[in-house]
């Protein structure tokens, strides 16, 4: 069942919310050894929480009433469990729910528990000290991706039918094209973020994971809307629904390293794509020059401000992965900075540019498949090497330099075949256009496939 009808069966009283929370909590126990998508679980709180639901009259039963959520463990939970991916943080349990938390807990949500993340979320594999790695539902020996693979991996193998992920660089479209489920990465500040201690930052941002388009803009409905402590939510653009929007369709944004596997597979989905509207879907993209260096700098400066106090706290406590993040920020300068930032202003006024004649350009959602849970980073793509561990995420982080709405849908594929997700772009605030679109394409094969049993 969607979260979309189990929310409305709840509402009206067809099932009760400890029912439901009892039959997610049950998947749970008895998939995650195998799949290690959870961090942290509370079955009594999520039962006694079920409870006071149900005790609710029909008239104060909320959106998301009953309906079963797990929260990525970098996102603090009032009296739960929150690691962020971290053994130095194994005890800790936050004392105030982040505003993301709240929503989801006001609008009648059941929050089953926290799902898995690499150390601060640094990392391609999705794994960590305290918890080891997150598996692919669809082949237990490949990644599911980082940094939401927790979250990815719960829905996809249906321990929840929704769950909160972060985004700064590709943590939820990855994770979601790995795993073969649908997120969204909002228009930065759609959902506002007044604990993130740069209060004007546009490269990360809260998203949400579910198994269809439509659940997915349930759960962003209860979690969006402007707060007064993030200055990003206060003016965000909300466009009018294209009904028959324009399509532009890139591989790789002329920069960025992307597979030959994932070129053939993109080849296949823009085909099945363009089956289904009415307009051509036109190739082309933005001009890129300068972007990767640009998100590169930043993402850099951004990781030393916010963590170099754990290194000079933890020293060798961190992982070799955090600790590398870390340092790529070290020896910047003001001007280092303030070159990127002009380079990200010219990159967005190309991105506007192109927007004029089209409504959204369809991308790959990550550069290659998923690969072994033995090899930690993506090092080389067709033995082409990288220059760092972040350039394989060059395909989605490009969107994040720019800060539009994403979202990403699985694509058609044969029996057998290990998902393969798109990204479906729009310029900021064009949420309801994409979901539009994406609905269209789940009529033409864009959707969720569920595990094998045998798996999941």
């Amino acid at each position: 069942m969607s979260a979309t009808a189990l929310a409305g069966a709840l509402r009206a009283g067809h099932v009760t919310a400890r029912e439901v929370a009892a039959a997610h909590l049950e998947a749970i126990a008895r998939l995650d050894a195998t799949l290690n998508a959870m961090i942290t679980v509370d079955a009594g709180a999520a039962n006694r929480a079920a409870d006071a639901l149900d005790a609710l009259p029909a008239e104060e039963r909320g959106p998301l009433h009953g309906v079963p959520v797990v929260i990525k463990d970098l996102t603090d939970t009032r009296g739960l469990r929150t690691t962020y991916g971290s053994a130095l943080f194994a005890d800790h349990v936050p004392a105030e729910d982040d505003l993301v938390v709240a929503r989801l807990r006001a609008a009648g949500a059941v929050i089953l528990g926290k799902s898995n993340t690499p150390e601060f979320g640094f990392g391609a594999l999705c794994q960590n000290a305290l918890c080891g790695p997150t598996r692919n539902p669809y082949d237990p020996a490949l990644t599911s991706g980082g940094s939401s693979g927790g979250s990815a991996v719960a829905v996809a193998a249906g321990m929840a039918p929704l769950a909160h992920g972060t985004d700064f660089g590709g943590s939820l479209r990855t994770p979601a094209g790995f795993c073969g489920v649908v997120s969204i990465r909002p228009t930065p500040g759609r959902i506002p973020s007044p604990a993130r201690g740069l209060a004007w930052d546009t490269l990360a941002t809260h998203g949400v994971m579910a198994r269809s388009v439509d659940d997915c803009m349930l759960m962003l409905a209860a979690v969006a809307g402007p707060d007064r402590r993030d200055p990003t939510s206060l003016r965000i653009p909300d466009e009018p629904e294209s009904g028959s929007p324009r399509v532009s369709a890139t591989v790789n944004f002329g920069v960025a390293p992307v597979s030959r596997t994932v070129r053939a597979r993109f080849d296949r989905a823009l085909g099945a794509m363009q089956q289904a509207l009415e307009r051509p879907v036109r190739l082309g993209a933005p001009d890129c020059q300068g972007a990767i260096a640009s998100f590169k700098t930043l993402r850099a400066a951004h990781v030393r401000h916010a963590y170099g106090g754990l290194r000079d706290r933890f020293g060798e406590g961190l992982s070799p992965t955090a600790a590398w993040n870390i340092a790529a920020g070290d020896g910047l300068t003001a001007q280092d900075y303030l070159a990127a930032e002009a380079a990200r202003s010219a990159v967005s006024r190309r991105f506007a540019a192109f927007f004029e004649a089209t409504d959204v350009l369809v991308a790959p959602a990550a550069s290659v498949m998923p690969w072994p849970n033995t090899q930690a980073d993506v090092l080389e793509i067709d033995g082409q090497a990288l220059d760092s561990i972040v350039d394989y995420l060059a395909v989605t982080f490009l969107v994040s330099l720019v800060g539009y709405p994403v979202l990403t849908v699985p694509a058609p594929r044969g029996d057998g075949e290990t998902p393969f997700g798109v990204q479906l772009i729009g310029r900021p605030g064009a949420e309801r256009t994409l979901a539009a679109l994406g609905r269209r394409l789940e009529a033409a094969g864009f959707t969720y496939r569920p595990p094998s049993p045998e798996i999941a």
